[in-house]
């Protein structure tokens, strides 16, 4: 039934679950994970710019450098948990809006299953930041398994 299984990956507790359910669901279908991580893009406020480019500078730190290298030994370790588990993938590392990016990454490659672990925000929070997991699930074209 899932030949293809998009996986978020986050680094937090829910995204770890996702994979695990995620790696469960490919075993027992025979299927290969994808694992996508968004990264932020590190935007700095004016009234901040003369502080970090002394601390970029000081330091040599490439802020938006260092959020990719994280979110791809993230990737790095999603992707050795699942071929450890005997399941094929493969990692994406991409930027911009979550929920929009995870969508397209989803139509793009004609997955039949997105994995998202929820943040567990409900009634007001959820309301007024929503989630990009609710997002995810109202724009997806395919099903969505929210892991909690």
């Amino acid at each position: 039934m899932f030949n293809k299984i998009l996986v978020a990956i986050d680094g937090s507790e829910m995204g770890d679950k996702a994979l695990e359910a995620a790696i469960s669901i490919a075993k027992e279908q025979d299927a290969q994970v994808s694992l996508v991580h968004v990264g932020k893009e590190v935007a700095i406020p004016p009234y901040m710019v003369g502080e970090m480019a002394y601390i970029s500078r000081e330091y040599d730190i490439d802020f938006n450098e260092a959020m990719k290298k994280e979110g791809e030994e993230l990737l790095g370790q999603a992707k050795a948990k699942a071929e450890a588990a005997g399941v094929k993938s493969e990692a994406f590392y991409t930027k911009g809006d979550p929920a929009r990016q995870i969508v397209e990454k989803a139509q793009e490659g004609s997955y039949q299953l997105i994995v998202i672990g929820s943040r567990g925000l409900s009634g007001l929070k959820e309301m007024m930041l929503g989630s990009v997991s609710h997002k995810v699930s109202q724009l997806a074209s395919c099903p969505v398994l929210i892991v909690k």
